[in-house]
């Protein structure tokens, strides 16, 4: 048997429809209230100017994902990376070779504060020992696997949940090309397999970077935007005296 219930998500202010999940032979009831484990950090790294580190993110779509379902799974992972105090810019870039203007933001050679996000249906050959949500290669690639947020969500009979389990996806690999291959921890977004307890909270909104982590991966911003301040766009001409 499964009972309805409500959630209000922050980023929407909408009440979604949520299922009571069936754990062992008995339905437990899920409590909004009193939930531990999860971390609710302030927005630790803006300077005194209030300026947040930022980065640029160049959206490849291999899957099946719908432009608006990708386009709410940016929107959930840049909400998540603003709670630590970042600020994602999301650009989707075409598959393939193209004859744009090499100058193009997808089309230049990748800056300093550049990552590669990859949307993947599924692995095709699994030679990550840790790739339940895809993988990164340091310090700029991430890939994610929707169907796994389609599966999660399929699990719980609850379609709507696949954008905000993907963007969810999206920030735990952005996170591990900001803090490090060992970014996982015991709770947070960074934990390396997520139970129904991680997706309910992430469909509170809850889910997050712990405040340890987000200070982390704001010194790791600021120190590719200063490398990229030092580093001559390869657009420009070259300085003569």
């Amino acid at each position: 048997m499964k009972a309805a219930f409500g959630i209000q998500h922050p980023a929407t202010g909408k009440t979604l429809a949520y299922w009571r999940l069936l754990f062992g032979v008995g339905c437990v009831a899920v409590s909004l209230v009193g939930i531990t484990g999860f971390a609710i950090p302030e927005t630790v790294c803006a300077s005194e100017n209030d300026f947040s580190p930022t980065i640029t993110v160049l959206v490849y779509n291999y899957s099946q994902a719908s432009p608006a379902m990708l386009a709410g799974a940016e929107r959930e992972a840049g909400r998540i990376m603003r709670k630590a105090g970042l600020r994602a810019v999301w650009l989707e870039c075409p598959n393939g070779r193209s004859t744009a203007d090499p100058q193009e933001p997808c089309q230049r050679a990748i800056q300093a504060t550049d990552i590669r996000l990859r949307v993947l249906s599924a692995p095709v050959q699994n030679k990550f020992e840790d790739a339940v949500f895809g993988f990164t290669v340091h310090p700029v690639l991430a890939t994610v696997y929707y169907e796994h947020a389609v599966h999660r969500a399929e699990s719980d009979d609850a379609e709507f949940e696949i954008p905000m389990i993907l963007g969810g996806v999206i920030a735990h690999e952005l996170g591990h090309l900001l803090l490090g291959s060992n970014g996982h921890s015991g709770n947070g977004i960074m934990r390396s397999h997520w139970e129904p307890r991680q997706v309910r909270q992430l469909m509170q909104g809850m889910l997050l970077f712990t405040t340890e982590q987000s200070q982390h991966m704001c010194v790791e911003a600021r120190a590719r935007m200063r490398l990229r301040a030092r580093t001559p766009d390869p657009g420009l001409p070259a300085e003569s005296d």
